[in-house]
């Protein structure tokens, strides 16, 4: 007697990855020569195993087999990407049916990243530069908001910073799209820095001080 198979209700690794790889190249979508060594897909397959991973372009193209150069990928990353478009792209997907997904009242916190850069002192463009910390002054920056919901954490922006932002500057961005979710945001945490008067005047003016 033949038994009905279960549906596999667990999401494998590939299956993952394939999806990413095929919905960032429908999102942006890249154009490349004719006689290009590589796709489209071999570069959002190294982004997305990089993301997984936790580590740099350079040291997954350096330490896995079949992988294009890492020289390569990092110049279709700086001649094809433009970073306030995927960020615009991304906070867009992030968002995506995000009302459906959350309670009717969530804790949402904000959060500023900043990454050390050790790197050449002339090319610091598009970085964020702040206090000495960790032998640097140069960063590469972002802020996150994203609510908490028991054990998990649904991110609903990402927002590169640098030189000419400010703390308050971004809450202000963040705010508004509290604003825009049909969730109550029942409190805003923010991290130690957005600490400052503009930023606790903006929190009293959007009732969530």
């Amino acid at each position: 007697m033949s038994k009905t198979k279960q549906a596999d209700s667990v999401i494998h690794e590939d299956q993952l990855l394939n999806f990413l790889v095929n919905r960032l190249d429908e999102e942006v979508p890249l154009s490349l020569a004719n006689n290009a060594e590589i796709t489209a897909e071999d570069i959002y397959e190294v982004l997305v195993g990089a993301c997984a991973d936790g580590t740099s372009v350079s040291t997954l193209c350096a330490s896995s087999q079949n992988t294009p150069t890492a020289n390569t990928i990092l110049y279709h990353l700086r001649t094809k990407f433009e970073p306030e478009r995927l960020e615009r792209v991304a906070n867009t997907l992030l968002r995506k049916d995000i009302d459906e997904l959350l309670p009717k009242q969530v804790e949402v916190c904000a959060d500023l990243h900043l990454r050390p850069y050790y790197g050449d002192e002339a090319d610091t463009d598009g970085l964020y530069h702040s206090v000495a910390k960790r032998g640097t002054t140069a960063f590469h920056a972002y802020a996150t908001l994203y609510a908490r919901v028991t054990n998990k954490r649904y991110t609903l922006a990402v927002r590169r910073l640098e030189d000419g932002d400010t703390a308050s500057s971004v809450l202000a961005e963040f705010l508004g799209i509290l604003d825009g979710l049909d969730t109550e945001i029942k409190a805003v945490y923010l991290d130690r820095g957005f600490y400052d008067s503009k930023c606790l005047m903006l929190l009293q003016a959007h009732n969530y001080a």
